[in-house]
């Protein structure tokens, strides 16, 4: 259990970023994943209702590697502040996060079925996740993590708020590029920017074919939720 702060910042330029990235020295902690996340929630929606988050996040390295094993975490956030107002002042999305990994996400959603709880949004992406060098102090605890998303790539920086904001700067984004706003959201708005009805935020099955089939195989398990 602890506190998250985080912000996402909408890359426009790749290729601009990750030489910013290898300028800055960042190395990467965690190679391309693919990640397939369920959220759940009761059929009367109470968790959103107080701004909580409960999911299940699968994640399996992207591309031909197959060395590590699939692996499962079950997430539960929660406002620090209470839902719907914001400390003075407060540029980062602050969250109380509990974090746990599991072996069978299949039985630990028949245990939130049992307890009334419902699968209402299914998302994936691929998630790179970087540090920068410890002879940088300053970025001690940060988190840069770059996500390849169905609506676009985003940079999640995560860690102490100077850290957030320094690597920010340096990587060229200003405090009103800061975006709080979690997935879902980005996904609903992108959706009625293009006049289309919001479903689940997935890539196209042409490119999931690629990635193996146990993507697949929890695609079809969620979506029979």
């Amino acid at each position: 259990m602890g506190k998250e702060r985080e912000i996402k910042l909408r890359v426009r330029d790749l290729g601009a970023v990750r030489r910013v990235l290898r300028s800055l020295g960042a190395r990467v902690v965690r190679p391309r994943l693919h990640e397939c996340n369920a959220l759940f929630d009761t059929a009367e929606g109470s968790l959103a209702s107080r701004e909580q988050l409960l999911r299940i996040r699968t994640e399996r390295p992207s591309g031909r590697s197959r060395k590590l094993n699939l692996r499962c975490l079950v997430t539960f956030k929660r406002p620090i502040v209470a839902p719907g107002s914001r400390e003075k002042g407060e540029r980062h999305k602050v969250r109380e996060e509990i974090e746990l990994e599991v072996s069978d996400p299949k039985m630990l959603t028949m245990i939130f079925e049992g307890l009334g709880m419902r699968r209402w949004f299914l998302y994936e992406k691929i998630r790179t996740t970087f540090r920068l060098p410890a002879s940088n102090a300053w970025a001690k605890g940060l988190l840069i993590e770059l996500d390849e998303t169905p609506i676009g790539v985003f940079l999640e920086l995560e860690g102490p708020a100077h850290a957030i904001d320094r690597a920010a700067k340096a990587m060229g984004f200003e405090t009103k590029d800061y975006v709080l706003a979690n997935y879902m959201v980005l996904y609903r708005e992108y959706c009625r920017r293009r006049g289309e009805e919001p479903t689940n935020m997935l890539f196209e099955k042409s490119e999931n074919k690629k990635r193996g089939h146990w993507l697949e195989e929890m695609q079809t398990f969620f979506a029979k939720i």
